[in-house]
């Protein structure tokens, strides 16, 4: 009997072992993703990583990846669209190599609060935000609070409205699969979580795979996910959106089987001044499955702009001076 009891332990911890999934060392990942020392910033107290490309003086966009993901989604995008634009992209706190944030907020006021601060520390003063899924949802979060800093938004399949297990004002219970999550990720369940996103998964390449699941295994990137999804409080975008004033591009694969193009007549129906883009054959990430098919609409909209009030985009001598006409927080 206890020979038996014995035996189960040995093969219990054989198992545990076995999927045991150590983060990955910082400088080896930092070798292989980092472009440039320079891209990791200190900004309110948190590392982040941001890639900077174009024109100084030239529009600015800010791009914000979604779940998961990281700065590289916009890689073909951001080709496209450097020799007009000051194209910045982020990775979130926790995210990609981006650092946790030291403070361990990972509400959404906290990244709004963040995205100001690194505008102030780039000198941007107004940008066109451009954000995917979750980013999606804290672009026009940031444009409902910083109306003053933005000047077009860009949401691809953007996330916040209400859906099941995501109620307004509630916190979101995390399974003990996803706390397991700290512990173990065997690299094919990513693959797996990864390959939905995709309108063809046969585009999603051994290649990319390999930079989800790197950048996963950063120190404390798991937890950070984590803590993402414990501390995101939806709040119900109905009162939120008419104060949104600038031009709005949505733009939404129609085979985006996380977020469907269902979901764009929730947003056309309280955005004042938006325009829909369907993507046929593309998923819930256009800008990495199909980048050329998807920058086009996107092209077309920042040109039908008037950001002749962007072409300088320094603050001046002091981030400070620039006025921000915050909206009163939501009830």
């Amino acid at each position: 009997m206890y020979l038996r009891i014995l035996a189960v332990l040995c093969i219990l911890l054989l198992a545990v072992a076995a999927l045991w999934t150590p983060d990955k060392s910082r400088p080896g990942l930092e070798a292989k993703y980092l472009q440039d020392a320079d891209d990791l910033r200190l900004v309110d107290g948190v590392r982040l990583h941001l890639r900077v490309s174009g024109p100084a003086n030239a529009p600015a966009l800010l791009l914000l990846h979604g779940f998961g993901s990281s700065l590289h989604t916009w890689e073909g995008w951001a080709r496209a669209l450097d020799e007009q634009y000051r194209v910045i992209r982020m990775d979130l706190p926790g995210a990609g190599l981006s650092h946790p944030d030291p403070s361990g907020d990972y509400s959404d006021e906290r990244t709004l609060a963040l995205m100001q601060a690194i505008m102030d520390d780039l000198g941007v003063a107004k940008a066109v935000v451009i954000g995917n899924s979750i980013g999606g949802r804290l672009a026009w979060r940031f444009a409902a609070a910083y109306p003053g800093r933005v000047s077009g938004l860009v949401l691809i399949s953007p996330d916040g409205f209400a859906s099941a297990g995501f109620e307004y004002g509630k916190v979101p219970e995390v399974s003990a699969m996803t706390e397991l999550m700290r512990y173990t990720l065997p690299r094919f369940l990513l693959e797996m979580s990864l390959r939905p996103a995709y309108g063809n998964p046969k585009i999603l390449t051994d290649a990319v795979v390999s930079r989800y699941y790197d950048l996963m295994l950063a120190p404390g990137s798991r937890d950070a996910l984590i803590q993402r999804m414990a501390q995101t409080v939806l709040r119900d975008p109905k009162p939120l959106l008419p104060r949104i004033k600038v031009p709005v591009l949505l733009l939404w694969g129609e085979e985006d089987g996380a977020i469907p193009i269902e979901n764009a007549a929730d947003y056309q129906a309280y955005l004042p001044d938006s325009r829909l883009v369907a993507l046929p054959g593309l998923g819930h990430v256009p800008q990495e499955e199909g980048p050329d098919r998807s920058i086009k609409p996107v092209r077309a909209f920042l040109q039908s702009l008037d950001l002749s009030s962007n072409l300088d985009n320094r603050l001046g001598s002091s981030p400070s001076q620039i006025k921000n006409e915050e909206a009163p927080p939501p009830p």
